[in-house]
C-alpha cells in the first residue's frame, strides 16, 4: 500500500528528468513545489489520458487516484510550448485530447506513445515539428553567465519560459535540495549554513511552504500521504535573483 516512484535523468537538453510511479491504496499524497513543467500519462479507468502540468509555486495536498500507473517527463528550465505559453500554466494543467492506448494524435498525424524507456525519442520529435523550443537566456543564467541584457527584459524572458520568476525558482529549488539532504540524515544546521539560509525558523518557512513537510516529518516518511517526485535538482539555481 502506497506510491511507488521511479526516476532517471536524461542527456536530452530539452528533459531535467522521466519518471513513473503506481498508486496502491492510496487517497492522497502531498505535492511538492516544482519549477518545471511536465507532460503526463496515465491509465483512467481502462482510458489513456494525457495532460500538461505547470510549474507548482508551493506545496499542496493532490488525489491520487486507486491503483493507477503513471508515466511523466519532466521538461528543463527554458524549454517551453509556444502554442501553450508556460506562463499561464503555473499551478495548473491542460489535458491533451485524442489520445489512445497506442497514440496521441499532434500536428496531424497520430505518434506512438511515448513510455518510460523511450522518452527522449518522442521529445526529440517534438522539437523536430517546433512544439518544443528554448530560451538560451535560462540555461545561460542557470549556468552563471550574465547575459547582456537588461534586469526587467532577463526577467520577462524566465517568466515567459518557465512561468515563474528567478527568485521563486531560486527557493523552489533551495527547498528541494534541504528536503533531500534532511532526508540523507544531514543535520538542520548543517543544512542552514550549507543552503544559506539566514537561520533555522528561515529553513523552516520554506520547507512548510515548498515541501509541506517540517525537518522532522522529512526525517520519518508519512506513507499515509507520501511526497510526489523528490530529487536534487541538476540545475544549480539561478545566480543573483531579484529581491
Amino acid at each position: 500500500m502506497g506510491l511507488e516512484i521511479e526516476s532517471r535523468p536524461s542527456e536530452l537538453p530539452y528533459i531535467e528528468r522521466v519518471w513513473r510511479s503506481r498508486s496502491d491504496g492510496l487517497g492522497r499524497m502531498t505535492s511538492i513545489a516544482a519549477s518545471h513543467w511536465e507532460l503526463v500519462f496515465w491509465l483512467d479507468e481502462g482510458r489513456v489520458r494525457a495532460a500538461v502540468l505547470g510549474p507548482e509555486p508551493m506545496a499542496c495536498q493532490a488525489p491520487v487516484p486507486e491503483d493507477t500507473t503513471f508515466f511523466g517527463i519532466s521538461f528543463a528550465l527554458g524549454t517551453s510550448m509556444p502554442h501553450l505559453p508556460t506562463s499561464r500554466l503555473p499551478g495548473g494543467s491542460a489535458e491533451i485530447p485524442e489520445v489512445t492506448r497506442r497514440s496521441v494524435w499532434s500536428k496531424g498525424s497520430a505518434w506512438c506513445l511515448p513510455d518510460y524507456d523511450n522518452a527522449e525519442g518522442f521529445v526529440r520529435r517534438m522539437a523536430r515539428e517546433g512544439i518544443l523550443e528554448c530560451d538560451p537566456i535560462v540555461p545561460a543564467v542557470l549556468d552563471g553567465l550574465t547575459p547582456d541584457v537588461s534586469e526587467r527584459i532577463l526577467q520577462q524572458r524566465f517568466v515567459a519560459a518557465t512561468g515563474l520568476t528567478r527568485g521563486a525558482i531560486r527557493q523552489i529549488d533551495r527547498a528541494r535540495r534541504a528536503a533531500v539532504l534532511i532526508r540523507e540524515g544531514v543535520s538542520v544546521q548543517d543544512v542552514v549554513h550549507r543552503l544559506g539560509y539566514f537561520d533555522q525558523p528561515h529553513l523552516a518557512r520554506s520547507l512548510k511552504r515548498y515541501i509541506g513537510r517540517t525537518a522532522t516529518q522529512l526525517s520519518v516518511p508519512d506513507r499515509a500521504e507520501p511526497l510526489s517526485l523528490l530529487y536534487k535538482p541538476s540545475s544549480p539555481a539561478p545566480a543573483q535573483p531579484p529581491p
